[in-house]
């Protein structure tokens, strides 16, 4: 089960999409992978989840956590190598592991701990949640969106994970992620003496 968990390595640049639900994500993943003609990886938990509410009438409980994982990474290693520039991450294991820890008591699966500080990423955006909130069958805190925010930003604090705040409009986020991910790119294509 390990190995399921663990970030394989790739030639891209990865940048993660991180925070609480309905702040845009996928959205901005979606219009970033069209702005760099690269591919972007959806967030396996809403298409496992929408299933469980669809066939079941039941949401998220904490043995879901870990098949959500493997089933992420299985879409990063496998998306990671269609891509030598940029690859965005609609979440990463470390988004899942606050939800765990903000939805079941401070608590999370060890494993799922173990890959969500050790798999790495060039730079997360952490979006804030200044968009509308939108309402579907799977979010469920419309209330508690600045404490989920508070919990996000103070994981990327606590595990020294670079990020950048995005803020405002569709417009407003895509062009200050672009000025970073070009930065990242201009690192990664600089020529070594």
């Amino acid at each position: 089960m390990e190995k399921a968990l663990k970030q394989q390595q790739s030639n891209c640049i990865k940048v993660v999409l991180f925070g609480p639900e309905s702040t845009g994500k996928t959205t901005l993943s979606r219009q970033l992978a069209r702005y760099y003609n690269s591919v972007w990886v959806p967030e396996y938990a809403r298409e496992y989840l929408q299933n469980k509410w669809n066939n079941e009438r039941k949401t998220c409980e904490p043995k879901d956590l870990l098949p959500i994982a493997i089933g992420q990474m299985q879409l990063e290693n496998t998306l990671a190598q269609k891509t030598d520039s940029v690859l965005i991450c609609d979440t990463d294991l470390l988004e899942t592991k606050v939800y765990s820890e903000e939805y079941y008591s401070g608590t999370c699966d060890p494993l799922l701990e173990k890959y969500a500080l050790k798999n790495t990423y060039d730079l997360y955006f952490l979006t804030y949640i200044d968009t509308p909130w939108e309402a579907d069958d799977l979010r469920d805190k419309p209330e508690e969106r600045q404490e989920m925010f508070e919990a996000f930003e103070a994981a990327l604090i606590k595990y020294n994970k670079p990020y950048v705040l995005l803020k405002g409009d569709k417009q407003t986020r895509l062009a200050l992620a672009t000025k970073h991910i070009n930065q990242l790119l201009a690192k990664k294509n600089e020529v070594k003496p």
